[in-house]
């Protein structure tokens, strides 16, 4: 087992690790306060061309792998920026997979350049209010009406909305009671989000407020057939490609987020003197986070073990799963120690651990919950009789 990087990994590593650094603390503190999208921060992104990390290169990309994208998706969370910075730029860097895979070469030369220049911004429509985790009970229809398709129904938490021009939309074209199979009958789209068809709503939540979370209410949304990805019915099969990276890169972002505040809270340990002594030489503040690094050190291991085999075209669906499961749980509890470890000063904003803490729980439940990924273990690995 060969566990170093490459010379252009570490190239890469280094290369986010500068410009993401350039975005600091208080900046990030401020965007969120604002609930304002990091328009600079993504703007640099774009123009140091990090946005087409995993888009081909014949689409203006560089091509590379999901190891790369993970290693760019954790320096940004790891430089302070945290899920604010890494949902910034997430669906750019790798939620185009479905088009890139399955999509027309017209819909591709249309988009996958302008996502990697940056001009282009792209919100993901799946989850709605009534299916929640069981896609498959989606009920967003989109009705053929000639060279259109007419499309009516109910969309939540899609982040970007906000500051999207398209959308890649989950719909459904045939009704499940028609279907044989209930994962049938669904077809996915590219397509503007017209603001005259489609009301955006923000949600309010407890953290990652630069990035917009929004329910989006679609009344007769016309979309050309040229911007379908793929055939018709197809669309829950095109989806199932892209989970796997997906959940490596949700562990990557929680990796690197975990980091970020394991580093404030050991910073804070050696300047932060209380009866005459820094806190840190206490055992009981130590060893919580020695823990944490342990932790977040054991987790690391499982993702680049996943990011290695779809890289390398082999199957990776217990390791997906496992490194977000452990990243998330390891970030979150790094998070929470930091903010301990500050004591009362944690639950202030002013040394930064109470956003990384609120942003760090979000990655136990999205893209799926914890409880979830331990569904998926106990039957696929296991072998155990399907729970739900």
């Amino acid at each position: 087992m060969d566990f170093a990087p490459t010379a252009d990994q570490e190239t890469i590593r280094a290369a986010v690790a500068e410009l993401a650094g350039r975005f600091d603390d208080d900046y990030w503190m401020r965007k969120d306060q604002e609930h304002e999208f990091p328009s600079e921060f993504y703007d640099a992104f774009a123009r140091g061309g990090w946005l087409g990390v995993a888009i081909p290169a014949a689409y203006g990309g560089h091509g590379l792998g999901i190891t790369e994208a993970s290693i760019v998706l954790e320096e940004v969370a790891k430089s302070g920026g945290g899920m604010n910075a890494a949902s910034s730029i997430h669906l750019s860097i790798f939620g185009m997979h479905p088009v890139v895979v399955h999509g027309s070469e017209g819909l591709k030369r249309r988009t996958l350049p302008r996502i990697v220049d940056g001009d282009l911004h792209v919100c993901f429509g799946v989850t709605e209010p009534e299916a929640g985790l069981d896609t498959t009970r989606i009920s967003t229809f989109a009705r053929r009406d000639g060279d259109h398709y007419v499309v009516d129904g109910r969309k939540v938490w899609i982040s970007k909305a906000m500051e999207s021009e398209k959308v890649l939309l989950l719909t459904r074209t045939s009704k499940i009671e028609d279907v044989t199979r209930k994962t049938d009958g669904m077809t996915l789209f590219l397509t503007d989000l017209d603001r005259a068809h489609v009301d955006i709503r923000p949600i309010r939540k407890m953290g990652r407020n630069a990035v917009s979370s929004n329910e989006l209410f679609i009344d007769g949304l016309r979309v050309p057939a040229e911007d379908r990805v793929g055939a018709e019915g197809q669309g829950f099969r095109y989806l199932l490609d892209g989970l796997n990276p997906e959940r490596m890169l949700i562990a990557a972002e929680a990796l690197g987020l975990g980091r970020a505040a394991l580093r404030r809270a050991v910073r804070y340990g050696n300047e932060r003197e209380v009866f005459g002594r820094p806190i840190g030489m206490n055992q009981g503040l130590q060893f919580p986070l020695a823990d944490s690094l342990a932790r977040l050190d054991a987790a690391e291991l499982v993702l680049r073990k996943a990011t290695w085999l779809y890289d390398h075209g082999r199957p990776c669906g217990r390791e997906a799963n496992t490194a977000k499961y452990l990243c998330a749980d390891a970030g979150f509890q790094a998070a929470d120690r930091a903010l301990q470890t500050h004591g009362g000063m944690g639950y202030s904003e002013e040394y930064h651990v109470a956003r990384y803490f609120r942003e760090a729980r979000l990655l136990r439940i999205a893209p799926l919950s914890q409880e979830m990924v331990l569904n998926y273990l106990g039957e696929h690995v296991l072998g155990l009789p399907r729970s739900y």
